[in-house]
């Protein structure tokens, strides 16, 4: 199965069924939300941010699996080949599931570069706000059939780049040095400023409801 070559099956056997987070894929955007800013964490620091998200502790295995993806997808994020792919479910899963699966991806990215940055660049927004308007995308019966095929590929293949325009131009910091752990503690807000640096409004991302 192609669950198997994209590491998916690994993946969800590791992360399925935790209350904090959403599904595993909300967990591969969060990954891949943080790291559009800072470096890849190390396995003590997803430690520490995971402790900080109220998720249990996970095992060792776990742990280790998170801390090699998160230096995989640094390096997609970098490569000019534009090879990064979403951990998703494939094809032979219910298109309900996949379209799930890609909801909840995009408001892990949103989470974690919120998170992560504390803020948004004036042509970050709309980058943003298209993952904001998929995460709350809801699936309907009526879509189930080859039309509803071909919008979850256009949607897939419209978001999959998102992270690499969030990524390039971006110096990357240490996780130590981001607003990532501080903003966790954050409640959500959102206040406008002009700085020289371009950044528009300060961010604190939330879950679509």
């Amino acid at each position: 199965m192609q669950d198997d070559i994209s590491g998916w099956t690994d993946w969800n056997a590791h992360f399925e069924g935790i209350d904090e987070i959403s599904s595993p894929s909300e967990l591969h955007g969060l990954l891949t939300g943080i790291v559009c800013v800072t470096e890849a964490p190390t396995r003590e620091e997803w430690s520490q941010i995971l402790t900080t998200l109220n998720v249990p502790e996970l095992s060792e295995d776990a742990l280790v699996l998170l801390t090699d993806e998160a230096e995989d997808v640094v390096h997609a994020l970098s490569d000019d080949e534009l090879d990064y792919i979403p951990m998703l479910p494939d094809d032979e899963h219910p298109l309900q599931e996949r379209v799930q699966a890609l909801s909840d991806w995009c408001a892990g990215v949103v989470l974690g570069f919120g998170l992560a940055s504390g803020n948004i660049r004036a042509d970050e927004l709309e980058l943003i706000e298209n993952l904001q308007d998929i995460a709350a995308v809801e699936f309907e019966d009526s879509d189930n059939d080859e039309e509803g095929e071909s919008s979850y590929e256009e949607l897939y293949e419209f978001v999959r780049l998102i992270p690499v325009s969030l990524s390039i131009g971006r110096k990357k910091i240490t996780v130590t040095e981001s607003s990532l752990l501080k903003n966790f503690h954050a409640k959500s807000k959102s206040a406008a400023v002009d700085t020289e640096q371009n950044i528009v409004e300060m961010f604190t991302p939330h879950r679509p409801s």
